[in-house]
Formats: C-alpha cells, structure tokens, sequence
C-alpha cells in the first residue's frame, strides 16, 4: 500500500512510490488512483464507485508526493491553484557531473515523439513544441562519484520535462533509463519531495515534504534531511 501522508473529507496527499502509474492509461497497468480508490472503499466501506480526482502527475518512474481530490469541489479548487501556480511542486535530482552550476534556469522548446512516447528539444518555431521553463540550485556535490544533488522548481509542467532538459545540458538524472541509462533494479533519482498547496475547502496553507528512496539519494543523506527541515521551517 502506498504511504498516506495526509488524508481528510475532500483531500489526500499520497506517497507514490516508483514505475507505478499515477493514473491508468492503454496498457492496463496499476495505477496509484485505483490503489488509493480501493484503500478508501475498504478503510470506509463504502458501497459503490469512489470518487477520487487526478489533480497532478508524476511520470511513472518517478515517485514522490501526488495530491488526490475525493471531491468534486476540491479537484476544482486544487486544478485552478496548479494553473495559477498557487500549487507548488518542487522536486529533488541527482545528476551526473559534478561541475553542474550552482544556481540555473533552462528554458527549452520540447515535442513529444507520439511512436516512441520520448519528449526531446526542438528549435522554437517547431510546430508542436511548448516551451519549458525550470530552474534549480545546487544543494551538494560528491565529486568522487561526479555526481550532484538538486533542487528543481518548475514554471511548466511538460511531459519529461526535468528529464530531457537536465539531459540536453549534459547532467542527466542518475538511473533515468530512457534520457541517460543506468543500472537496472535501482529507481530514478527524480523524486517529487515538496508539495505545497492550500487546502481547498479551508484555504489554509499546507506544506508536505517526502524523503527520497534509492541508493543514489543515499548518497546525499545530509543534505536531503537538511533541505526537507528547511521547507517544514525546522531549524534543528
């Protein structure tokens, strides 16, 4: 079952944990919506279909922090505060390259191949490309293993979209098995660590923060628990 980080009449705010959907698609695969509809029919036993809307997404790979709707007013309110930006999602990386900048914004036009299901850049202009927009800053750096840690924010919210830029600046994301390569059984090191948002009945300001899993983040043990007190407003 995934970790249920907060949960009340109109909100759920869910670990997902990596390679699992965040909502299904063609290939039938699980997905967290319908782990999370099965979760709250048997913990309420509720008779019939669960509502649970989809506000936001993860790419499969990725786990992290996903806000779940279990009203129609809240999934309103919470998709209205991810088109004003009202809701922020901020995500921790490991990259290759230890020499990555200290502080940078990308921006890039990107285009989906729709037979492959890749994201790649294009020249703006292209038809079919949307402009992305990101920026990020360093947090440490392990130059024995040519790798850094980042802190990524977004201003668009494009399919791979933190892939395929990290990637095209030459610092793909450690164990991103479509942009970079890596060793198989080991999850991307993308992880959706920090989401803020108010809630969407009480308006009251809400911040949750999530601990990435893998051997790579591991590596960056203090400085991941040191940015997840700074965002709670910790000092110790």
């Amino acid at each position: 079952m995934c970790n249920v980080v907060y949960e009340d009449n109109h909100l759920l705010i869910v670990e997902k944990p990596p390679n699992l959907l965040t909502q299904g698609d063609a290939t039938g695969d699980p997905c967290l919506v319908d782990k999370m509809k099965a979760y709250l029919k048997q913990k309420y036993a509720k008779p019939g279909e669960v509502y649970l809307g989809c506000v936001h997404r993860l790419d499969r790979p990725v786990g992290g922090l996903v806000a779940l709707a279990r009203t129609g007013k809240a999934a309103a309110r919470l998709s209205e505060q991810l088109r004003t930006h009202a809701m922020r999602r901020d995500y921790l990386a490991v990259v290759r390259g230890a020499d990555v900048p200290d502080v940078c914004t990308l921006t890039d036009w990107l285009i989906k191949d729709e037979a492959s299901g890749s994201v790649r850049t294009a020249p703006k202009g292209t038809t079919g490309v949307q402009e992305a927009v990101l920026h990020f800053a360093t947090l440490a750096r392990d130059r024995a293993q040519n790798r850094a840690l980042l802190h990524i924010s977004l201003e668009t919210g494009r399919k791979h979209q933190i892939r395929v830029q990290l990637a095209g600046m030459g610092h793909p994301i450690v164990q991103d098995m479509r942009y970079g390569g890596g060793e198989a059984g080991e999850p991307i090191a993308l992880w959706g660590a920090v989401l803020r948002l108010a809630h969407p009945t009480k308006g009251e300001p809400m911040t949750f923060v999530s601990r990435p899993q893998g051997r790579a983040f591991a590596a960056f043990g203090e400085a991941v628990d040191a940015f997840l007190r700074v965002q709670t407003g910790e000092t110790a």
